[in-house]
């Protein structure tokens, strides 16, 4: 790819992509473009400015995605509770697609005919930014590193740095414990001590939680509200889309809630044991659940179960851009109409309890459901023959001679 006159770099300004921007100058001679994304990962992104400024990066873009991240991609995906292989809230997964879209809106507008990125040849977020780029932009081109270079190791990728003059700390030579990615969602851990899937994770590892044990020993009640199925006030305060993650961070890693330990199948092929902190998204997965189960008509809760999987899929697999994602997401978003109200919840010691819930929009009818005298609202003779009729395949086939016992 000689032919690439310029690039957009997905650029933190750490060793790696730091290493990235002057292999692309070098390697490629082509001018770098760096955009830096905000998405809540609670380190400063500044510092990047003037690490691409020192390296001869005339366009520089630092960008606070917050807002749109939690608006536009978390909370469309938890109207669906979404979790991957039954656990996972896809907290890195969510975010590749609004940075590879923030990628290909920069491409256009600086003109650049490429874009880079520093996933390795091993994940998933190579696939992810990738096919979100080539759903956004056909013709862009795509260099990445991980895949052409031999810089394979930290410390080969330390000593790029020090023979180039990138100034990067090199900490002794001690390799990083493990692999991280923050943003508001979750924070990821890969590596170290948890490539051995018996090895128990590090209680120091964890940032953003209170072991449940170290938790406080009153429970915490809160109270979710919620609109077309997405949390608009917390305790009655009506917050935005993002400030309602960052609250619910707060309590829930407060409680010690939020803690995942899973191995999990990666799109590229191999199994991969990753630890996850997801407080937040732990709280909003039950909350919404529970708004649900008063407000949605039976069969329609069903089938949005039924699909989950499926749609869990396409997000983890990269394919957010997808005709079918967006298919999916047009019956998930008219499912949540009347998703409207509020729950109450008790947090206590990595646990979310729901305590109640209400809407002007609930189908619960406790004049039905009641135990005692319901005054004619609903016949128990009835029941007779809706059971008869459910069951006359099976006394058919029994008549047959097909019992199963």
């Amino acid at each position: 790819m000689t032919d690439v006159k310029k690039v957009v770099l997905a650029y933190s300004g750490g060793l790696d992509t730091s290493v990235i921007l002057k292999w692309l100058q070098d390697t490629h001679n082509c001018e770098v473009v760096t955009f830096t994304a905000d998405l809540g990962q609670g380190e400063e992104v500044e510092p990047a400015r003037a690490k691409a400024k020192a390296m001869g990066v005339k366009e520089i873009y630092i960008d606070d995605l917050r807002e749109e991240f939690v608006r536009d991609f978390v909370f469309p995906m938890f109207r669906a509770n979404t979790v991957y292989e039954g656990e996972y809230l896809l907290g890195t997964s969510i975010a590749r697609p609004l940075i590879a879209k923030r990628l290909i809106e920069i491409a256009n507008e600086t003109g650049a005919d490429a874009i880079s990125h520093g996933a390795t040849g091993k994940g998933n977020d190579q696939v992810r930014f990738e096919l979100g780029a080539y759903a956004l932009k056909p013709g862009v081109k795509v260099i990445a590193p991980w895949r052409e270079w031999d810089l394979l190791s930290r410390e080969k990728l330390m000593d790029y740095a020090e023979k180039h003059g990138i100034p990067i700390e090199r900490h002794g030579k001690k390799k990083s414990p493990y692999s991280m990615d923050a943003n508001l969602l979750h924070i990821s851990y890969e590596g170290g001590v948890l490539e051995d899937t018996w090895t128990e994770h590090e209680e120091d590892m964890w940032r953003w939680t209170k072991s449940p044990e170290n938790a406080p020993d009153t429970p915490t009640y809160i109270e979710l509200s919620y609109r077309n199925g997405d949390i608009v006030a917390i305790d009655g305060k009506d917050m935005s889309p993002a400030t309602v993650l960052e609250e619910l961070n707060r309590i829930g890693g407060e409680n010690g809630i939020g803690r995942l330990d899973i191995v999990e199948n990666r799109f590229v092929g191999m199994k991969s044991r990753g630890c996850y902190e997801t407080p937040g998204g732990t709280i909003m997965l039950k909350g919404h659940r529970a708004i649900e189960s008063i407000t949605l008509d039976r069969e329609v809760a069903h089938l949005k179960d039924s699909l989950m999987p499926k749609y869990a899929e396409l997000i983890y697999n990269g394919f957010w851009w997808s005709p079918e994602r967006v298919m999916l997401q047009e019956m998930i978003n008219a499912s949540q109409a009347h998703v409207n109200g509020v729950v109450r919840m008790k947090l206590y010691k990595g646990n979310v309890i729901i305590v109640g819930r209400k809407s002007d929009d609930s189908l619960f009818d406790a004049n039905i459901a009641t135990f005692e005298d319901d005054a004619g609202a609903y016949d128990q003779a009835d029941a007779g023959g809706f059971i008869k009729l459910n069951a006359l395949r099976m006394r058919i086939a029994a008549g047959k001679g097909r019992q199963l016992l």
